[in-house]
């Protein structure tokens, strides 16, 4: 039976990949029913959808729950933002087996020592290359042909082009399976990177950071695999919430904002109401047969 890292595997380098941030299920199956091929865990998503700042303040726990919390509801392989890894070798190993058993098709683990920064922000720091390599021959032992490990490299913002690529090159040969270059600051940047790294590439399209505003058709020129929009769904949410309540804070009714709201039914047929309301039915009439034949 195949695995959601082989479905992975084979939708990559059949055009570009664009996945989507989701944060929960609701919105993942959104994602689905929009026709997208592949979805993004986003840490920065995550943690904000919890009022809380994307430093890796997020345990292994709580993203490998609300991770099967997803992968329960859509049958799209799931790419999980696993920052930077949760601990050491040793933690790397166990975050590899917890993300399998969540359901995830692949994770990625990021240079940075904690308390990690958002790619797009300054002040973050590296890890040593050798201890990163070491990170990632665990993350690959543990993972065997049942997840894809990606290596994120923040070195662009810290150390410079060359040295994101240098690195790049080493944890290609440590064995994974993708990398992703953060917060390049241009398209002639994605294409050196591109030009001198041989593993297929990710590359992270968020808003209000440090790479200019591409499309997908243009990272597949370029010869990128997958693209993320980690955030770009949470901050539509959050406007239009905010927007909401400002509206009902005025008004005191929400009668004139009712086309800008999904309606119930529409909601209901997202997450297959009416089949638990039948299983419930069926169940209550198969009580009852039971309830008669005692009588």
């Amino acid at each position: 039976m195949a695995t959601q890292a082989d479905v992975l595997r084979r939708l990559i380098g059949k055009g570009i990949l664009v996945a989507p941030g989701v944060f929960s299920p609701s919105v993942a199956k959104l994602a689905e029913k929009a026709g997208f091929r592949a979805l993004y865990f986003s840490g920065a998503g995550f943690s904000n959808s919890l009022a809380l700042p994307d430093l890796g303040i997020t345990t292994l726990s709580e993203v490998a729950h609300a991770s099967r919390q997803i992968t329960s509801q859509v049958s799209l392989p799931l790419i999980v933002d696993a920052d930077t890894g949760f601990g050491e070798a040793l933690n790397v190993a166990r975050t590899v087996r917890e993300m399998m058993a969540a359901g995830a098709a692949a994770i990625h683990i990021e240079d940075q020592v904690l308390p990690k920064r958002c790619g797009h922000l300054e002040g973050k720091e590296l890890v040593d290359v050798d201890e990163m390599v070491k990170k990632l021959i665990s993350a690959k032992e543990a993972a065997g042909k049942g997840l894809l490990v990606i290596a994120r490299t923040d070195a662009r913002t810290v150390e410079g082009l060359d040295a994101a690529i240098e690195r790049a090159e080493v944890y290609s040969r440590a064995g994974v399976d993708m990398i992703f270059p953060e917060a390049l600051e241009s398209r002639e940047e994605f294409g050196e990177f591109r030009k001198r790294v041989r593993l297929p590439l990710m590359a992270n399209m968020t808003e209000f950071g440090r790479t200019p505003y591409m499309s997908a058709k243009e990272f597949e020129k370029l010869g990128y695999e997958v693209v993320i929009f980690p955030v770009t769904a949470f901050r539509a949410m959050m406007k239009a919430v905010q927007k909401t309540f400002a509206l009902l804070k005025a008004e005191g009714t929400q009668e004139g904002m009712l086309d800008s709201l999904m309606p119930r039914k529409e909601f209901y047929e997202l997450i297959d109401y009416y089949r638990y309301e039948e299983q419930d039915k069926k169940a209550l009439r198969a009580a009852k047969l039971i309830k008669k034949r005692d009588r």
